[in-house]
């Protein structure tokens, strides 16, 4: 089986942007597809125009905001899911759910949350708990499981080309990064972290003020994946020649590239970082890469770890200090009597050694020398 490449889009429009979209399906060729930011009603969607790239679709649309779809290459996606759950008062068309080639795929499009505070901004915190309630599930299957979209987060300052400038918005908010982490923590992978560690890669660049020709962007498109599809994590990646193009979308197609299998020893959770941000254009603007700082949402994910691994260092410790006898440290009296009483062994002084050939010494004047005895017959040496 070949390598199953799963992609993110916001479009920003279906419609409007409908050329550049079929133009980097033919280039690309992405197996599954997300869709946020249709704008379009149902009956407006390009059906016919994805058949004839080969590509099945199951979609959900509104009017001028919002909008979800789902599009495989050479299938049509069974749907399984049509809006989040848990309330049932939320009609806006931001998640729909499917399985294609094998993957069961949630795809979103998470509330941006401005202007803050107010109600808009509660909006995103309660749509992100209801995902995070749908994602513990999720997670858990033991089957191929990928969260797509736009999450309308910025995780880290890492994510970022000027923290400060966007310091009020939504996307940078305290409580938006710790849902991030908190969903992080549950034991998804954030797939494009994950394969370019703390390089900085960015998935959207505002269309005021020259962002995209400054590579003043934001990396909020995210692919999340759950550890049976992590294990079998090969690449990620934006396709940043899409955002070059003459009225394009504020936001780059991002990827992930899957093989048929897990990868070897362990999950490509640990594939070496590359070099550049995943675009076509190779190292990104703006010179080294700095560290990513230390944000309330990455010390989030990193607290539930490390509590994690405390508690497992402390079962293994307790468990071996358990098993093992302690050293005596006392002498018996029995011991010390034995000690006392044994005679302490002569050692003989060094001196020169006698060869073997060495005449016995003559007897003392005055002694009488004694004649050996007769031995009796058949008693002789050799």
């Amino acid at each position: 089986m070949k390598t199953l490449k799963i992609a993110t889009y916001n479009v920003n429009g279906i419609r409007s942007r409908l050329p550049q979209l079929l133009q980097w399906l033919q280039r690309e060729a992405p197996d599954i597809v997300g869709l946020q930011e249709l704008k379009s009603v149902d009956a407006g969607f390009p059906l016919a125009e994805l058949h004839a790239a080969g590509y099945g679709a199951v979609w959900m649309g509104q009017s001028s905001w919002n909008g979800v779809a789902l599009l495989a290459k050479g299938c049509d996606p069974i749907e399984s899911r049509r809006g989040l759950p848990g309330d049932p008062r939320d009609t806006q068309s931001r998640y729909i759910e499917a399985m294609a080639h094998g993957v069961l795929v949630g795809c979103l499009y998470l509330p941006n949350g401005n202007p803050r505070p107010g109600p808009k901004f509660d909006y995103k915190l309660d749509w992100f708990a209801r995902l995070q309630r749908h994602a513990q599930h999720l997670v858990a299957l033991p089957h191929p499981v990928a969260l797509i979209g736009d999450f309308n987060v910025v995780p880290t300052d890492a994510d970022i080309y000027n923290p400060a400038s966007w310091r009020r918005d939504a996307l940078l908010q305290p409580e938006s990064r710790q849902a991030y982490a908190e969903l992080l923590a549950q034991g998804w992978t954030d797939s494009l972290r994950q394969v370019h560690g703390e390089r900085r890669v960015y998935t959207f660049w505002d269309y005021f003020r020259q962002h995209w020709q400054r590579d003043a962007g934001l990396r909020i498109d995210h692919l999340l994946l759950n550890p049976p599809l992590a294990a079998r994590l090969r690449d990620a990646g934006v396709d940043r020649w899409v955002r070059d193009q003459p009225h394009a979308s504020d936001h780059a197609p991002t990827w992930v590239a899957i093989g048929a299998s897990p990868a070897r020893g362990a999950a490509a959770a640990s594939a070496k970082p590359r070099r550049g941000d995943g675009g076509a254009e190779g190292k990104p603007k703006g010179g080294k890469a700095k560290k990513t700082p230390r944000t309330a949402a990455s010390g989030a994910v990193a607290s539930a770890r490390k509590a994690t691994r405390t508690k497992r260092k402390t079962t293994a410790s307790a468990a071996e200090t358990a098993s093992t006898p302690k050293p005596a440290t006392k002498t018996t009296r029995a011991a010390k009597a034995t000690k006392a009483t044994t005679p302490k062994a002569q050692t003989p002084k060094a001196g020169k050694p006698r060869a073997a050939t060495e005449a016995p010494p003559k007897p003392a004047r005055g002694t009488k020398r004694r004649k050996p005895p007769l031995l009796p017959p058949g008693e002789g040496g050799a």
